[in-house]
């Protein structure tokens, strides 16, 4: 139930990315990432998507300011397009290299954030930029920082 009592209305997040080459994006989130695959169509002319699990999905609304923040603290420099995909993973060192043997580009090395939170970013296949980020401390730990928490 929300805060309201009401139930929510959204069940589930799905990015819906299109791949000019299907089969090496596949590969690259299913077999190097390691994103589970849930379920796969096909349908006439040659249309085919496969759905891959990538855990719990939250939407980060940024405004300009702040992605312009993410960007200099992860790269130094402005590099996102409007839209960035973020996998949270266990650690992102080692992520990232295999990321990188499997075919992704490094834009910056894993770099410790001011939220505290480990990020490396990439540009892997299907043309998307990406972070993986490690969290260093729990929710609780970064809500007690100044400059976190929210607007409630």
């Amino acid at each position: 139930m929300t805060d309201a009592g009401r139930p929510p209305t959204v069940r589930q997040l799905r990015l819906v990315v299109e791949a000019e080459d299907h089969d090496a994006a596949v590969a690259f989130f299913r077999d190097v990432l390691g994103l589970p695959e849930q379920a796969a169509f096909s349908g006439g002319d040659g249309a085919r998507v496969v759905i891959l699990e990538a855990g719990r999905a939250t939407l980060e609304i940024a405004n300009p300011a702040q992605k312009r923040l993410i960007d200099e603290v992860e790269v130094g420099r402005q590099v996102a397009p409007r839209i960035r995909v973020a996998f949270e993973v266990d650690d992102s060192r080692a992520v990232t290299e295999r990321l990188v043997a499997g075919g992704a580009v490094e834009v910056a090395p894993p770099t410790v954030t001011p939220w505290r939170s480990l990020n490396a970013r990439l540009d892997v296949p299907a043309g998307l930029h990406v972070t993986v980020f490690q969290e260093l401390t729990d929710l609780d730990e970064r809500a007690a920082l100044d400059g976190f928490g929210t607007d409630a």
